[in-house]
């Protein structure tokens, strides 16, 4: 069986995601939130599946999370967001974006949605 999870070849662009967060306010601020079960459930951070790195991920519930910026919004974006979920959710894995202005102007709404998502994937 093909590994599809942190595959080796992508570690140093895990790494590279994961040290670089700092300049990614909104996805640190997400990460203190969630990180250490906070919410009832471990993620893990820039965790790769298949050929894809997401930004966090629940083993556990098979669920993704992605934090998007302004750069989703063009027509090409959207497109390989399209293409990567489609990809993701052929394997099972659940995929929940939300956008950098609602968690930075409206985390604790955030938070509760994806408590709610949490719950229903149990």
């Amino acid at each position: 069986m093909t590994k599809i999870y942190n595959q080796q070849e992508l570690k140093d662009i895990r790494k590279k995601l994961r040290r670089q967060s700092h300049e990614v306010v909104c996805e640190k601020l997400f990460w203190q939130k969630i990180r250490g079960s906070q919410i009832g459930y471990k993620f893990r951070r820039q965790f790769s599946i298949g050929r894809y790195v997401v930004d966090f991920y629940c083993p556990q519930l098979k669920l993704a999370i992605e934090i998007d910026g302004a750069t989703h919004s063009t027509n090409n974006e959207i497109e390989l967001d399209r293409e990567r979920q489609n990809y993701l959710e052929n394997l099972g894995v659940v995929v929940k974006r939300y956008f950098n202005i609602d968690v930075k102007n409206n985390l604790q709404a955030v938070l509760a949605d994806l408590i709610n998502t949490c719950e229903n994937l149990k």
